[in-house]
């Protein structure tokens, strides 16, 4: 089974799961339109943000059923 991983960009999580972009909307996070996006990983962006990785990579994992 697939897992989403706090190296990813969210350039690759928003490829292989669309569905994402709602969680990281909910965890305040316009990873859509942002440039960084395609170089930034999960944490990098969670640091800069002050979210808690393990608590932003839960939620994404959760939409993967």
């Amino acid at each position: 089974m697939a897992e989403i991983t706090k190296e990813m960009t969210f350039f690759e999580l928003m490829r292989a799961y669309p569905e994402s972009v709602k969680v990281l909307q909910k965890h305040n996070l316009g990873c859509v339109g942002c440039m960084g996006a395609q170089n930034e990983s999960l944490e990098q962006g969670a640091r800069a943000h002050g979210l808690d990785i393990e608590t932003l990579i839960g939620d994404l994992n959760a939409v993967l059923g």
